[in-house]
């Protein structure tokens, strides 16, 4: 092998260009899956990513400090459902989060 191994969640980058995370790699069909920071994804061959580590066309890279550009989070809203009072920078939690529907009487 001529280049590092791809490592799921690491960052990469091709020279001077396009910021990419690898996001899978299918070892028996020699694959790997990467998306872009805009949310774009491509699959590579092992091959490819060989060659353009040999050529030097990638190189390591840090994950952008703003992440979420490949993902569908609205900046209002996070995955636990809680909003943010931007004007006073609150944040309330969904008053539903409490009620347990499973539970007995």
């Amino acid at each position: 092998m001529n280049g590092p191994q791809p490592v799921v969640g690491e960052w990469y980058r091709y020279k001077g260009g396009d910021l990419f995370e690898v996001v899978a790699c299918d070892e028996e069909d020699g694959t790997i899956e990467i998306q872009y920071f805009d949310g774009t994804v491509e699959e590579l061959d092992m091959e490819d990513w060989e060659s353009q580590w040999a050529e030097g066309s990638l190189e390591d890279a840090e994950a952008p400090e703003d992440w979420t550009g490949s993902v569908d989070i609205d900046s209002e809203d996070d995955a636990r459902g809680t909003s943010v009072d931007s004007e006073n920078d609150r944040v309330w939690a969904s008053p539903l989060d409490s009620l347990d529907i499973f539970e007995s009487r």
